[in-house]
């Protein structure tokens, strides 16, 4: 779905899995600094999203997913996965509940099937099931940001910034009164230095939570009842997940950045060492530089400087070993 906002000056559209919005409009850099100062808004119209209605709709939800969500206050934030039988992480929902309804927007293009896997899973429970991707767009507004919010808009407020469920006929108008914008790239950059994982970025098929740090704050250790647990349980309390999500800081002499998949390596073996990891995201932060995130075995020491495809890279810890 392309967003009417690439028609704004300077707009870039963007590639790959945030195609259909704007990479950046003209100056990354100055986006980045007006999100980190609470100023202006991202367009995640590309992003799903769905309802579930209904009287069951909580404790439903409580059996599926990973999250404590049976006794979710109105208003409040939360995300929760859907994991595979063997606890792999399939989907990643960021929910909020306006008191008849739980709101969630989803990664681009996953929504159509994991509504598919809602509905095989409704039984007898009184719920409903909508894609709303047509009828409502994600914006992002950064945290300390002042700016106001239609009335009835729908709102996930978290310590990074408030999601907007906006009325897709709505978005132009919206945006032309609350800028500046920022492209996805700026929203990425920031992600990255807060080490937040992102599905289809830092996951592959057979990532598990404790993996991505997502224990806690995507999954909730105190209950039981959902497909994967079983995985969940086991890994927490009896062993370590085989790789941990770390945070890279690149040499920022090189000019291109290393791509999703480029291979993770000890400095001290050099090009032909042996591959430790891989690259998830990387991207160019206003104060920072370079940065990225890979995934590396468990065992690779905390203090090793490391090669991204023979770019110099420092690593700070994301998930403990």
């Amino acid at each position: 779905m392309k967003s009417p906002l690439l028609s704004q000056p300077g707009a870039v559209p963007a590639e790959g899995r945030d195609e259909g919005v704007a990479a950046h409009y003209g100056d990354l850099f100055r986006e980045q600094r007006a999100l980190a100062d609470g100023k202006g808004l991202v367009d995640l119209s590309h992003r799903g999203v769905l309802t579930v209605t209904g009287d069951d709709r909580l404790s439903w939800l409580h059996l599926l997913l990973t999250q404590h969500v049976s006794d979710l206050p109105v208003g409040r934030a939360t995300e929760a996965l859907i994991l595979s039988a063997n606890g792999h992480i399939e989907h990643a929902l960021y929910l909020v509940d306006d008191g008849t309804t739980v709101w969630a927007h989803v990664e681009p293009d996953t929504q159509e099937a994991l509504i598919a896997y809602l509905e095989s899973m409704k039984f007898f429970y009184r719920v409903e099931v909508a894609d709303r991707t047509d009828d409502f767009a994600v914006v992002h507004l950064p945290a300390g940001s002042i700016a106001t919010v239609p009335d009835g808009v729908v709102v996930r407020e978290t310590a990074h910034g408030r999601d907007l469920f906006l009325p897709r006929a709505d978005l132009e108008a919206y945006a032309a009164g609350h800028g500046p914008l920022a492209g996805i790239l700026a929203y990425e950059a920031l992600r990255i230095e807060g080490h937040r994982p992102r599905l289809g970025f830092e996951t592959d098929h057979r990532t598990i939570p404790h993996e991505l740090g997502w224990i806690g704050s995507a999954v909730h250790l105190q209950k039981g009842c959902y497909r994967g647990q079983e995985t969940v349980a086991r890994v927490h309390n009896l062993g370590k997940p085989p790789r941990r999500l770390v945070f890279l800081h690149l040499d920022g002499s090189e000019v291109h950045l290393p791509v999703p998949g480029t291979p993770v390596k000890l400095a001290a073996d050099g090009d032909e060492g042996r591959q430790l990891g891989f690259i998830t995201t990387s991207g160019r932060h206003h104060e920072l530089g370079p940065i990225a995130l890979a995934l590396v075995k468990r065992n690779v020491p905390l203090d090793a400087p490391l090669l991204a495809g023979g770019t110099a890279a420092a690593q700070e810890t994301v998930v403990e070993p």
